[in-house]
């Protein structure tokens, strides 16, 4: 199993930053592929960015030159560096680990943008 823990939301005014964080334990060596999702109040969850271990790089359009991920194997984290949000951009963010026997989420943290 893999347990995911998620930090780094919070309240931002729009056209700010935040980085969102991710560490990853326990069956590491299982990740195939990590990633960010997102849900915002009556709406279905949504990929914001995934990146698999061969650096290829996926993005919902919304983001695409505003969101940047990254994955640090050494410290067994996914970040996502978000900026110039929006306050479309609201929603629980969650991190996502797709492993070789299974998905793993972690329990998502608070990104609260205001106009």
């Amino acid at each position: 199993q893999v347990q995911l823990v998620e930090s780094g939301g919070g309240l931002v005014q729009a056209g700010g930053s935040l980085r969102l964080s991710c560490l990853a334990s326990g069956s590491i060596n299982d990740i195939n592929a990590m990633g960010w999702y997102r849900q915002a109040p009556g709406k279905q969850r949504e990929l914001v960015a995934n990146m698999d271990n061969s650096r290829v790089i996926n993005y919902i359009n919304s983001v695409k030159g505003r969101f940047t991920i990254s994955r640090d194997n050494a410290k067994n984290t996914v970040n996502l560096q978000m900026n110039s949000l929006k306050p479309e951009d609201t929603a629980v963010y969650y991190c996502r680990a797709a492993c070789t026997y299974g998905v793993y989420w972690g329990r998502g943290t608070q990104v609260t943008v205001s106009s």
